[in-house]
């Protein structure tokens, strides 16, 4: 018996050196993980059951278990590069055959717009609308849109100010001349957008009016006028620029008791800087956040919901796994969300090569979901997680290894001196 125990003990050896060698060589391959040898004793089963001084009759291979535990995670800088911090594997399809699981996150963009892996495989999530909502359901290969973003014609103006409660009213007011600073206290401009995307360039004048009979002491008013692209707004045929509105700050200040609410603004079309004709335009014009202290005129914030045209400038992804499209306008908007899947038994997958496994009955159907979502681990884009295999570790199995397969090596060669003791027998 010593000679099937030595070279079964020899034949396991040599595998967990299989074993080794193969964790060494993927020491440095992006989201690999090491395996281990897993070895159980074999004895020889007796007609009427094994005795009490049974001899085991050498060793197995019982099983090679991937360990699925985390690898350290490097940053590249590559925005396309994703890892995986948690629980969870990537799901890539060629579009035939059922998906399969990776935790490589080295993914790249084809000529088709997909996100693909080196070996071609598409990314699956769930894919999003024009407008940018996310379309839950069955996971689809993700593919990036082509077509740029339309314009958005401006419909709400938003301005934060204050006017300097110690400047005097404009001799004459209301009358204004634009190319006259004195007949206006201060401006301040900003660039809206009609529906072709075109900008208009809007200017706000503020003038101090006097104040009316009847007022009571420290009431004020400012008259505001508008020009788009040079062209006053609010003027009858014939006569001079009418203020759009007028604003009437209490006794403290704050901000003002009229207009009541957003005063409603049509701007007619105009000829662009380009030559080209704007459409016209109708905005509302919130002027309630505006205040009247005895400080500098200043504006603190302006915000309008317009913007021109955009294509596509580059995408960037998000810890919950959505993919947000960047536009040459500013713009940006989901353009699909990273599905991920995980499995009761990891270790049941089968490997595949490529860094790719596929399920099997021993792991169980895969449970899906978004990264962040349950037990599901966040994504990190610029990144990718290094192999799990610890260097130091695999090079003192593999001295151990060596001497158990030296040591199983040396007790054939002692049951062949036996062997040969007893041939030798006069």
């Amino acid at each position: 018996m010593a000679f099937q125990q030595g070279l079964s003990g020899l034949n396991a050896t040599s595998k967990a050196l299989e074993i080794i060698g193969n964790n060494i060589a993927n020491a440095n391959t992006f989201g690999a993980k090491a395996s281990r040898a897993e070895f159980s004793d074999m004895y020889a089963a007796a007609l009427n059951g094994a005795g009490a001084n049974s001899i085991g009759i050498g060793v197995r291979l019982a099983a090679v278990a991937q360990q699925f535990t985390q690898g350290n995670i490097s940053v590249t800088e590559n925005a396309m590069d994703l890892a995986i911090n948690g629980a969870g594997f990537f799901q890539v399809t060629d579009g035939i055959n059922p998906p399969m699981f990776s935790r490589n996150g080295q993914f790249k963009v084809d000529r088709e717009g997909f996100l693909v892996n080196n070996q071609g495989l598409q990314l699956m999530g769930y894919p999003a609308d024009g407008t940018g909502t996310i379309r839950p359901g069955a996971a689809v290969a993700l593919q990036l849109p082509t077509a740029g973003v339309p314009p958005q014609a401006t419909s709400d103006i938003r301005i934060e100010f204050n006017l300097d409660s110690r400047a005097g009213p404009v001799a004459g007011a209301p009358a204004v001349n634009f190319s006259d600073p004195t007949t206006y206290n201060n401006a301040t401009s900003m660039t809206v957008f009609d529906a072709l995307g075109q900008d208009i360039a809007l200017t706000y004048y503020f003038q101090r009016a006097p104040a009316v009979s009847g007022d009571p002491p420290g009431v004020n008013r400012w008259n505001v006028f508008v020009t788009a692209n040079g062209t006053p707004l609010n003027t009858p045929v014939g006569g001079p620029a009418q203020p759009v509105t007028q604003m009437v700050f209490p006794v403290d200040g704050s901000a003002p008791t009229s207009p009541a609410g957003a005063v409603a603004m049509s701007i007619p079309a105009t000829t662009h800087r380009s030559g080209a004709l704007t459409t016209p335009v109708s905005v509302a014009l919130d002027l309630g956040r505006a205040t009247q202290f005895g400080a500098a005129f200043g504006v603190t914030n302006m915000t309008q919901n317009g913007y021109a045209p955009g294509q596509l400038a580059g995408i960037t992804i998000e810890p919950d796994g959505i993919i947000m499209a960047r536009y040459s306008n500013g713009q940006s908007q989901p353009a699909g969300q990273i599905e991920l899947a995980t499995f009761r038994n990891p270790q049941g997958l089968q490997p595949m090569g490529s860094n790719a496994w596929t399920r099997t009955f021993a792991s169980g159907d895969p449970i899906v979901g978004v990264p962040g979502e349950g037990n599901m681990g966040v994504l990190q884009a610029g990144a990718l997680e290094e192999s799990n295999v610890d260097l130091t570790a695999e090079l003192v199995k593999m001295i151990g290894a060596q001497r158990m397969y030296q040591a199983n090596a040396q007790t054939i060669k002692t049951m062949d001196q036996a062997m040969q003791s007893i041939v030798n027998l006069r």
